[in-house]
């Protein structure tokens, strides 16, 4: 038949070869050809049957041992041995692939997906009703339990989930029921919006207690929320309600901008007077420190010479005084004033007559 592969290794073709020899042999052997020929018949045959207990297991993958149908243990990786059918039975299994899990929708082979509303609906904390879909992602941890422990009866929308093995019915049931005791203890903002992720963590905790009181060899990877619906009858109010959430946080990020906006230019402007404050402190104690130096100096010359020290000190004072006072001479021959020469000037006024010498002699 065309497409048809032929076998690289065929026992009947083997065997028809060496019948085919032990016939030419025995036609040569003067007699009891016929007992040689079962003898070397049953030896090959036990040859061949040996030779099928070889088997390889990949670095992904276990075998699972069975000796008169009773679990032995398993083999990891490499060329093995051991005694075939109907003694012994080998099941070598992926273990290190992630597998996955689809509850409240089925995804076909070809990407159309399908809603599975018994599955997904349930009941809040707060009473409400809510559809959940929920991924899970799992794989095997003990390929012994897997096997063995649990009758499962499979699961026909799943072409992953073989009869027999826990990961059908079983896990599919207690993951809807761990599902449902987790959302049944919050309230519908728990799932929808807030704490989808504690939802998540406490699903996925919740499970693998379940899968590991049934001994069943799975270890829960992940558990995913994905489409978290309310009922069609408040979907309305409760977009609204979402969309009311939303324009609080934008609201709530517009006035933290504008607060990280204005407090550096807050603390900038009062970081500036602090410093004009210390500048202006910092001057008037120097200030003060100077004049405070210059007295404790003027004292102590003071102190060694009191009379010469008075006496400068009176001629400075009356330095810096006179300049600014307009001096007057009382003559009481003129029967007037005279002013007095302004000698701090660089130029002395032309005065004649009797006026001039009066004056130089009040001066």
């Amino acid at each position: 038949m065309y497409g048809e592969r032929r076998p690289e290794f065929d026992p009947d073709q083997v065997v028809q070869n060496l019948r085919q020899s032990w016939d030419g042999i025995r036609s040569r052997l003067p007699g009891g050809g016929s007992r040689l020929f079962i003898l070397g018949l049953i030896v090959v045959a036990l040859a061949l049957w040996l030779g099928t207990g070889f088997y390889t297991v990949q670095p992904s993958e276990q075998a699972a041992l069975r000796l008169f149908g009773a679990f032995r243990g398993t083999e990891d990786e490499g060329l093995h041995w051991y005694p075939p059918t109907p003694i012994g039975t080998v099941d070598v299994v992926s273990v290190d692939e992630t597998q996955r899990m689809e509850l409240g929708f089925r995804t076909s082979a070809g990407g159309v997906t399908t809603d599975e509303a018994v599955e997904s609906r349930m009941i809040t904390g707060d009473l409400n009703i809510v559809a959940i879909d929920l991924v899970v992602q799992y794989r095997i941890k003990d390929l012994g339990a897997f096997l063995f422990n649990v009758a499962d009866p499979g699961d026909p929308a799943r072409p992953n989930a073989v009869e027999g093995h826990p990961d059908g019915r079983t896990l599919k049931d207690a993951a809807e029921a761990a599902l449902r005791q987790v959302v049944g203890q919050r309230s519908i903002d728990d799932p929808l919006r807030v704490g989808r992720e504690a939802v998540q963590a406490d699903t996925q905790a919740l499970l693998q207690e379940i899968v590991d009181d049934y001994n069943a060899g799975i270890e829960i990877l992940n558990v995913q929320l994905q489409e978290v619906q309310p009922p069609d009858q408040v979907r309305d109010a409760f977009d609204d309600v979402n969309r009311a959430r939303v324009d609080r946080e934008s609201r709530i990020n517009e006035s933290l901008a504008y607060e990280q906006d204005r407090l550096p230019r807050a603390r900038g402007s009062a970081e500036q007077v602090t410093q004009a404050a210390q500048a202006f402190k910092d001057a008037r104690i120097a200030r003060a420190q100077g004049e405070a130096a210059e007295f404790t100096a003027v004292f102590t010359e003071y102190a060694q010479s009191q009379e010469v020290t008075r006496t400068r000190l009176f001629l400075e004072a009356i330095e810096d005084i006179l300049p600014g006072v307009t001096l007057f001479i009382l003559d009481d021959s003129t029967g007037g004033a005279l002013p007095l020469l302004p000698l701090t000037e660089g130029v002395l006024p032309s005065v004649a007559g009797p006026a001039a010498a009066g004056a130089g002699n009040g001066s």
